[in-house]
C-alpha cells in the first residue's frame, strides 16, 4: 500500500518518529490528522505543513478519544489510514513499590489508546475501498528489556492484538500492519533518564524511509534494522540484551 494521497491519522505526532512521520506524509500528498495533548506543538505542526489537520486530545483518555473519533470520521469522511504511534517509556525498579500512576499511563498510552482508537474506527475504515491499520511496537516486544518492564509488555500485547486484529479483518479491505523500531534517536524514556548510550539508536530519518518501504511492499509484520534480530531470535537474545 501506498501512503499517498491518503487520509492518515497519526497519534503521538509532536515529537520523535511522529512528528518526522507527519512531515514525510504530508510531503507525500495525503491529508494528515495529527494530535497530540498540548496545543503548542500542534500549532507549530500545522504553521509548519499548511493542511494539516490537529486535535487536541489525550488519547489515553477514552473520552477524549471517542470524541476525536468522532471529529476525524465527521470532518474528513475518506480517513482511512490510522497510524498508533503515540508512546511512553518509562524506566521501573521492580525490587521496589512501583508508582501505581506511572504503570497505568504507560499501559493506557502505549496499549488501552490503540485498542479503543481502532474500535472506534473499524467500521468506518471496513467502509473505505481501501484502508490500513498501522500499529508501530518495538523490538523490545520480543525481547524484553528490564529496566523497562511495562514498556516491553505492553508492546508484546500490542503485538498479540494486531495479530488477532489482521486475522478478524483478512475478509476486509483493511490491511494491518505491525511496524517494529529499533532503537529510534527520540527522546522516548528522557523523563526518567533512560540511558541510549549503549543502543547505537537508528536515526528517525532513517526509520521512516525504512518504514514507508515496509507498507508500500505489504509486508505486514517486520522489524526494522536491528529490531528484526529480536523479533526472530526473541527470548534468545534476553541474555545479551540485559547481562
Amino acid at each position: 500500500m501506498q501512503l499517498i494521497k491518503q487520509t492518515v491519522l497519526l497519534t503521538g505526532a509532536t515529537s520523535g518518529i511522529g512528528r518526522h512521520l507527519a512531515g514525510k506524509l504530508h510531503e507525500l500528498g495525503n491529508q494528515v490528522i495529527v494530535c497530540g495533548r498540548q496545543p503548542e506543538p500542534l500549532a507549530a505542526l500545522a504553521t509548519q505543513y499548511a493542511g494539516l489537520a490537529t486535535y487536541v486530545c489525550d488519547v489515553s483518555d477514552p473520552t477524549h478519544c471517542a470524541a476525536f473519533a468522532h471529529w476525524a470520521t465527521s470532518t474528513y469522511p475518506h480517513l482511512n489510514v490510522i497510524i498508533n504511534n503515540a508512546g511512553v517509556m518509562q524506566v521501573l525498579d521492580l525490587t521496589q513499590a512501583v508508582d501505581l500512576t506511572k504503570v497505568t499511563t504507560e499501559i493506557a498510552t502505549n496499549l488501552l489508546a490503540p485498542i479503543h482508537l481502532i474500535s472506534l474506527l473499524a467500521s468506518h475504515l471496513q467502509q473505505q475501498p481501501e484502508a490500513a491499520i498501522l500499529n508501530i511496537t518495538s523490538g523490545l516486544a520480543f525481547t524484553p528489556l528490564a529496566s523497562v518492564p511495562v514498556y516491553s509488555a505492553t508492546k508484546a500485547a500490542l503485538h498479540a492484538f494486531t495479530m488477532c486484529l489482521r486475522h478478524q479483518l483478512r475478509a476486509t479491505a483493511v490491511k494491518v500492519f505491525e511496524i517494529i523500531p529499533p532503537a529510534v534517536e527520540t527522546n522516548l524514556g528522557h523523563a526518567d533518564h533512560y540511558d541510549r548510550s549503549n543502543d547505537h539508536p537508528l536515526s528517525v530519518a532513517a526509520f521512516v524511509e525504512a518504514m514507508l518501504q515496509v507498507i508500500e511492499s505489504d509486508t505486514y509484520e517486520v522489524g526494522i534494522g536491528a529490531a528484526e534480530g529480536l523479533r526472530q531470535q526473541r527470548e534468545a537474545l534476553f541474555p545479551l540484551l540485559n547481562p
